[in-house]
């Protein structure tokens, strides 16, 4: 094997059902050695499975994954150069932390020499800043010392690539946020590849290089955090990742440079020229964050919407306000366009104007801010399936 290649991971083409429920369909990626993947989805949009058949605890029907180069079907978890690290962190409570470190190592055969396994277990203890802990029994650790030692545990082996099986979801927030940065340092010193499944967001946006989109056992979008967030390719990523405005309606003409949306309510929008290939007439998105917006009080002169090659100015009346300490987020009704999510920013508070329930005010926008994208619904029973459109307004 080319070890200049270690750490690279393949997926062709790989499928995986379980009875009638098709886990996976056809997902393809190739990872670079020390790429921080993310792959974010609900529940049910078969990441963990993915996962699962990278690792070898599940075969893929069809397709194939490679590591280092490498062919993995077939091959049994424990001859891959991988290791895994679950939401539940298996550590063996009678053991201290050192014995749990290095037990992999201790049943490794031919066996390996004592004075070889105790330095990689200090090497690992120290990776993860658990020096003087060595000693300890595992129920005298708290919940983000545990997940330390997880981590310890799967690195002590120095596999070519980590896989982490939601790993901070049994933390606190405060904790996650933490373990969050360590994390993504951790990667940068180790220098492997981490392949990280999560449901949340944050996690996956904060710390990856890479985030692939999941619904429905395939890929949407695969990029990285920036473009997933400011040009998402549908409405689902849209509004999975992070709070989106959703204008829905069908694609009217274009200039070339903006494209019109016509809205169900007769509202009539200009965005940018969809990025990808959309015919004229299809069900379409006018999409915009609410931090890209700016609301200010209404003028007599400023009743009515209006939306052109420049910008995109609505009129409307606060009907929630919402104090988040460094920001505020508003909800304001606009007329033939329901609800519409404005976050304003309290950096300079004698710089921004506030309002309260039931102020008029006007939501503005410059085009370049908004992106069209195909609209494929949304999920009428809370669950990754059962997508369905909806009528205007916002995809709450």
């Amino acid at each position: 094997m080319n070890t200049d290649r270690r750490g690279v991971v393949e997926v062709r083409d790989v499928s995986k059902r379980f009875s009638s429920v098709l886990a996976t369909d056809g997902v393809s990626f190739s990872l670079d050695p020390g790429t921080f993947f993310a792959l974010l989805g609900p529940s049910g949009c078969g990441k963990t499975t993915l996962l699962r058949m990278i690792a070898g605890f599940e075969q893929p029907d069809s397709g194939s994954i490679l590591i280092g180069e490498e062919p993995m079907n077939g091959v049994p978890p424990y001859r891959r150069p991988a290791n895994t690290v679950f939401q539940q962190y298996a550590l063996f409570p009678h053991m201290d932390v050192a014995a749990n470190v290095g037990y992999a190592l201790s049943q490794q055969r031919p066996r390996l020499p004592a004075d070889e396994i105790r330095s990689r277990v200090d090497e690992a203890i120290e990776l993860v800043r658990l020096a003087g802990y060595r000693d300890r029994r595992i129920w005298e650790l708290s919940g983000g010392q545990q997940q330390r030692v997880a981590l310890a545990r799967a690195l002590v082996s120095r596999p070519q690539v980590l896989l982490l099986d939601e790993p901070l979801s049994a933390l606190d927030a405060k904790l996650r946020a933490e373990m969050r940065t360590e994390l993504k340092v951790l990667q940068r010193e180790v220098g492997i590849t981490f392949v990280f499944v999560t449901h949340d967001q944050v996690e996956a946006m904060s710390m990856a290089d890479r985030v692939a989109v999941m619904r429905d056992g395939r890929i949407l979008q695969d990029a990285d955090p920036e473009a997933i967030y400011d040009s998402p390719v549908d409405t689902f990523v849209a509004d999975f990742v992070g709070n989106m405005n959703l204008f829905r309606g069908r694609l009217g003409a274009g200039t070339g440079r903006t494209v019109a949306v016509e809205c169900e309510d007769g509202l009539r929008l200009v965005g940018p020229a969809p990025r990808s290939s959309l015919e004229s007439g299809s069900q379409v998105a006018l999409a915009v964050r609410p931090e890209r917006l700016g609301m200010r009080g209404r003028r007599e002169d400023e009743f009515g919407s209006v939306s052109g090659a420049e910008g995109t100015r609505l009129s409307g009346k606060v009907v929630h306000r919402t104090f988040l300490g460094d920001h505020l987020l508003y909800r304001v009704m606009i007329d033939g366009a329901g609800t519409v999510d404005v976050v304003t920013t309290r950096a300079v508070p004698t710089a921004n104007e506030t309002f309260a329930v039931g102020d008029q005010v006007s939501i503005e926008w410059p085009t370049e801010a908004a992106r069209v994208i195909s609209d494929v619904g949304r999920a009428t029973n809370g669950t990754d399936g059962g997508f369905a459109p909806r009528k205007g307004g916002t995809d709450k």
